[in-house]
């Protein structure tokens, strides 16, 4: 679904593939995790979901889920994991199922919880692709990029900070895949067009 609400798959057509097929894309900030997922959801038909997307939808909407999650940001706490899977149900009302996974799962209990959903549609993750990456290259990368921008409150420090929050928050979910057999390592430094033929590599 786009942040405009309309939904992506406009990549879905009537002729297309006949399997189901769901990917997870993880990589830290600055790593153009975004733009390679706009190449994989286009090149393989998937329909990219975003957990903000889908927030900002069903809240516009007015529907049951976008009425429960309004009221719990409202109150300044975090939506549940259960709202959140029950909006990625809402999406995946499609057969074949074929997604792109884009801000979901972030936690083991939320991995578990779509491993349940999905199982109970019949199908399962396909590949979880890890976008590694020389954390002081892209902390160098990062640093040009605020410079040109004008963004003086992003400093080493700070960025280096982030990205330790990302492998704090990362590890047990790639520990989660890689013990499912479901991992799949991708050297996230490079053109794009090198990175997203390491992706396309490695990918079924």
């Amino acid at each position: 679904m786009g942040a405009d609400g309309v939904s992506d798959g406009a990549f879905l057509v009537t002729n297309g593939p006949t399997s189901s097929e769901v990917l997870l894309l993880v990589g830290p900030p600055g790593a153009g995790k975004g733009t390679q997922a706009e190449k994989l959801a286009r090149a393989r038909r998937l329909q990219k979901l975003s957990t903000g997307d889908m927030l900002r939808d069903h809240v516009g909407r007015g529907t049951d889920l976008g009425v429960a999650a309004k009221a719990t940001m409202d109150a300044g706490q975090l939506v549940s994991d259960e709202l959140i899977v029950e909006m990625v149900r809402a999406e995946l009302d499609n057969q074949p199922i074929r997604v792109l996974l884009d801000g979901f799962p972030r936690t083991v209990v939320q991995a578990e919880a779509l491993d349940a959903l999905l199982t109970e549609l019949g199908t399962a993750i396909t590949a979880a692709v890890l976008l590694e990456v020389d954390i002081d290259e892209l902390v160098a990368r990062l640093l040009k990029r605020a410079q040109e921008q004008g963004r003086a409150d992003d400093n080493d420090a700070t960025i280096r900070t982030r990205m330790q929050v990302y492998t704090d928050q990362t590890a047990p979910l790639v520990a989660y895949y890689e013990g499912r057999g479901k991992l799949r390592r991708v050297h996230g430094i490079g053109a794009v067009e090198e990175v997203f033929a390491g992706i396309s590599e490695v990918l079924p």
